[in-house]
Order: structure tokens, then C-alpha cells, then sequence
């Protein structure tokens, strides 16, 4: 009942649905803030929920390519709420809404911290701009 909630009322700005009604398997899009690198674009990911939820983390896969120092080629995305399993004291909605959170927090406000992407992590640190351009370019894509 909770995790159907969370499609029924999602967050500002993400769209959640089941992949085929299993309620393991989730299909996501987060639409970029416009304030945002990648204003105007909408990122996809899958986020797959373990059988031993809330004790195991679920795991999360962009889809849509993204050109951010936090999310890899293969589409795997740097968010330490994702590899602790402090998550299991939470209510299943709440630790699947503060993953949504947390993941459109990090599409918009890319960090250098803690990357996924060290040459792009570079380049946002040391070039600001030339990073904004070409974040811009590719969600143009």
C-alpha cells in the first residue's frame, strides 16, 4: 500500500510508475530544475527495490544518458543513502521518497564531491563554464 502511494502522489518534478505492476521494479524520470545544468531535459533511471527491502538499499540506473561528475557511462549514480542500510529504522515511503529527493537534488546541483566521474568532477571545479556548455550540449542531445 505504501509504494503504491508514492506513484498516486510523487514529488515535484518526478515521475514514478511500476515496470509491468511489480512493485519491485520501478521506472522513474526526474525533469530537470530550471535553474539546473541540464534545464529542459528529462532523465530516466530504474530503481529496483531488493526482496529485503527496507533492510537492503534499492538500487538505482539512469537510463537517459547524463553528462554529471555523480552518475557514471553505465548509468550508476553516487548517493551514499544508497550504500548505507541506516535506511531499515525508516518507513518504506519515506526511505523511497527521501531517494527521490535526494536523487533529483543531485541531478540538479551537481558536486564535485564524492564523483562517480573524475574528469567531470574536474571540469567543474576548475571550469566552471566550460562544464555549464557542455552539461547544456549534451542534455540538448
Amino acid at each position: 500500500q505504501e509504494l503504491t502511494d508514492i506513484t498516486k502522489k510523487p514529488l515535484d518534478g518526478i515521475t514514478v510508475e511500476t515496470k509491468d505492476d511489480n512493485l519491485f521494479e520501478w521506472k522513474c524520470s526526474i525533469k530537470a530544475a530550471s535553474d539546473s545544468p541540464y534545464k529542459g531535459g528529462t532523465f530516466r533511471f530504474n530503481l529496483s527495490l531488493p526482496q529485503n527491502f527496507p533492510f537492503k538499499a534499492p538500487s538505482v540506473t539512469f537510463t537517459t544518458k547524463i553528462y554529471h561528475p555523480g552518475i557514471n557511462e553505465e548509468g550508476s549514480i553516487c548517493v551514499p543513502v544508497l550504500r548505507d542500510e541506516a535506511s531499515r529504522f525508516l518507513c518504506t515511503t519515506h526511505i523511497i521518497n527521501t531517494v527521490l529527493a535526494i536523487i533529483q537534488e543531485k541531478v540538479n546541483n551537481p558536486s564535485p564531491d564524492d564523483p562517480f566521474e573524475p574528469e567531470i568532477a574536474a571540469l567543474l571545479k576548475n571550469d566552471k563554464a566550460k562544464f555549464l556548455a557542455t552539461a547544456k550540449e549534451h542534455t540538448k542531445k
